[in-house]
């Protein structure tokens, strides 16, 4: 009998210990948080590989050739795009434990363990400040998802174009780098439908893996954009969270200061009562 209640108060203790462990959990900011980290980590490690392949194909098929000394052209301008993918893969993975961070202050179990935190002044403004930034990243993503989607229409042209070499092959269609601003308008760096070179890179791995690369790349950042969404829907619930809280706080600080005076004027006259039948 008492191996049994023994057991049942064990499972007891495990299934609250559960609750209180998923309780404790900020899930619309892990969700948000995880999105996030994979939109940024795919528009990240596709993007970069795709520039790669993007100076592979310049340099193999249309025989461009970086320009001596510090000069801008294509590939420095690749570079410094890549140097861009660096830091934003870094600067995100930071915000994101950020914010992660403020969604477990913001639970009802953590903030009961640790006191009413949010409730100050200081975490009023903190959640502010995120939600700025959000607000912020969120502009940025979509102006790296509309970034995106330049090459991938090109890709797409020039996929289309070696997909349907039968329906072009009367014809002369001609992809020239001065139209993109790749190339100066002085230098002419073209391959023509039917020529050699153009059947090669229709043939060749570099043009189809590049443009499938810069789709991915492309669907990182819509899925970026979705997370920083669900991080200001997050924000914006916890920041209501906060007004009502502050609210309820000094409702409480007032309420326990009447009720303090009450208790002090009751034990006066107590007092006064007991001195004067003394």
């Amino acid at each position: 009998m008492e191996e049994n209640m023994d057991e049942s108060q064990s499972q007891k203790g495990c299934k609250e210990c559960c609750e209180r462990c998923v309780g404790s959990l900020p899930w619309a900011s892990l969700i948000a948080t995880i999105l996030l980290y994979m939109g940024v980590a795919l528009f990240c490690g596709c993007g970069h590989e795709a520039l790669s392949g993007t100076v592979t194909i310049l340099q193999n098929y249309f025989e461009v050739i970086r320009a001596p000394g510090e000069t801008l052209d294509v590939f420095t301008i690749i570079d410094i795009l890549k140097y861009i993918i660096y830091g934003l893969a870094a600067g995100f993975f930071v915000f994101g434990v950020l914010l992660l961070v403020e969604g477990f202050f913001t639970t009802g179990a953590i903030r009961d363990l640790y006191g009413e935190f949010k409730i100050t002044a200081c975490g009023r403004c903190l959640t502010a400040f995120l939600m700025f930034l959000a607000y912020l990243f969120f502009l940025v993503w979509l102006g790296v998802t509309a970034f995106t989607s330049l090459p991938v229409f090109m890709y797409f042209n020039v996929w289309s174009m070696c997909q349907n070499t039968s329906l072009v092959e009367g014809a002369n269609l001609c992809l020239d780098l001065r139209q993109f601003g790749a190339v100066t308008i002085s230098e002419e760096r073209k391959v023509c439908t039917g020529s050699e070179k153009f059947l090669k890179m229709c043939d060749s791995n570099e043009l189809d893996l590049t443009f499938h690369l810069f789709v991915c790349a492309l669907a990182g950042a819509g899925a970026a954009v979705i997370a920083m969404v669900h991080f200001l829907m997050a924000l914006a619930a916890n920041w209501g969270y906060l007004k009502d809280a502050s609210r309820m706080q000094k409702y409480e600080d007032i309420k326990s200061k009447e009720e303090q005076e009450l208790h002090d004027i009751h034990s006066t006259r107590s007092k006064e009562r007991l001195n004067a039948y003394t």
